[in-house]
C-alpha cells in the first residue's frame, strides 16, 4: 500500500487563501493582538509567524511584549484593556506563561468573543454542545484538512492519543460532532497499541517521540501526528531515520531534528494517509488562527 502524505503547508495555504479572499471581497478589517510575556525563544518564533501570517492577509497583527517579571494583576490589566478596545477582534495569550503567573485567571479574563484560541470556559462549553464559533486552532485545522482531503469522518472510529485541553479533548468533540465514534487514550490506557489498531483515524497528540509505531496502525488508517519533539542524540536519530536517509544527513548537519509522536518511517506502506513532521499539522494551526480571527471579527461586527 502506498501511503499518501498529507501536505499541511499546501492545505494551510488554501485555508489562508480563503480567509484573504473573504477579507478582500467584504472589505473587512479584522485585528489580532498577541500577548507575549518573557523572552522564551520558541514563543518569540511562534508569535512572529502568527503576526506575519495575519499581516499578509490584511489582518492587523500586533504584538504586546511584556517583561517576564510582570505580575498576574498587571497582566490582567493588559487583557482588560484589550477586551475594551473595539479595534481588537482577537486576543491570543502565548503559552507557556512564566510559572508565577496564574494561567487559569489570565485565560478566563479574555473576552470569550475575542478568544481566538478557544480556551475560555464559555467557548469550551459551546464546543461541547456543538453551538460554537471559536474552537482551538489545531483541532479545527485538522478538521479542515480532513474535509479538504475528502477523508470520511462520518461513521469512522477515531482514536485520540492524548487528553489535553488544547488538542485531545476538543479534537474528540469536533470528531464526535461530525458523527465519528470516539476513543480517547492516555498514559493509563491498557494495551495502547491494540486500542489504536482499531482506528480508522488515529490522532497522536501526547508529546512522546515516535511512540506510535507500525503495530499501532490499522492498514489503510489515516494517521494525524500532532507531536513536535526535538531530538539531539545521534543514535536515536539513526534509529528513527535510517543511517543512509536524507533526514539523518540533515540531522548531522544541524545537530538536531524535529520528530512527531509517530515513528517517521514505520507507518509508510501501512497507513493510508499520514501527516509529516514538520510540515503537517503545524501550518494548519496558524491557518486556523487567522480564520478564527476573521470569524471573531464577523461575529462582533457583521
Amino acid at each position: 500500500m502506498e501511503t499518501r502524505i498529507l501536505d499541511g503547508k499546501e492545505i494551510g495555504r488554501r485555508i489562508r487563501e480563503e480567509v484573504g479572499r473573504e477579507i478582500e471581497e467584504k472589505k473587512l478589517s479584522p485585528g489580532l493582538t498577541v500577548v507575549l510575556v518573557g523572552d522564551d525563544p520558541a514563543s518569540k518564533v511562534y508569535v512572529k509567524s502568527k503576526t506575519k501570517a495575519c499581516q499578509e492577509l490584511g489582518i492587523r497583527g500586533e504584538r504586546v511584549l511584556l517583561d517576564e517579571s510582570i505580575s498576574t494583576a498587571q497582566l490582567l490589566q493588559v487583557i482588560n484593556r484589550l477586551n475594551l478596545d473595539d479595534q481588537v477582534d482577537g486576543i491570543l495569550v502565548q503559552l507557556p506563561l512564566p510559572r508565577h503567573i496564574d494561567k487559569k485567571l489570565v485565560l478566563e479574563a479574555v473576552d470569550p468573543s475575542k478568544d481566538v484560541d478557544g480556551f475560555h470556559p464559555v467557548n469550551v462549553g459551546r464546543l461541547c454542545t456543538g453551538d460554537f464559533t471559536l474552537a482551538p486552532c489545531t483541532p479545527m485545522g485538522i478538521m479542515e484538512m480532513l474535509r479538504m482531503e475528502k477523508i470520511a469522518v462520518k461513521g469512522a472510529h477515531a482514536v485520540i492519543v492524548g487528553r489535553s485541553d488544547i488538542v485531545g479533548k476538543p479534537m474528540a468533540m469536533l470528531l464526535l460532532h461530525s458523527h465519528a465514534t470516539i476513543t480517547i487514550c492516555h498514559s493509563r490506557t491498557r494495551d495502547l497499541a491494540q486500542v489504536c489498531r482499531r482506528a480508522d483515524i488515529l490522532v497522536a497528540a501526547v508529546g512522546r517521540t515516535a511512540l506510535v509505531g507500525r503495530d499501532f496502525i490499522k492498514e489503510g488508517a489515516t494517521v494525524i501526528d500532532v507531536g513536535m519533539n526535538r531530538i539531539e542524540d545521534r543514535e536515536e536519530a539513526m534509529q528513527l531515520f535510517g543511517e543512509d536517509s536524507e533526514r539523518f544527513k540533515r540531522f548531522q548537519d544541524k545537530g538536531y531534528a524535529l520528530v512527531g509522536d509517530v515513528h517517521p518511517r514505520e507507518p509508510l506502506g501501512r497507513a493510508g494517509a499520514l501527516t509529516p513532521v514538520p510540515g503537517g499539522v503545524g501550518p494548519l494551526t496558524i491557518a486556523h488562527l487567522v480564520k478564527n480571527t476573521l470569524l471573531a471579527h464577523e461575529a462582533r461586527h457583521c
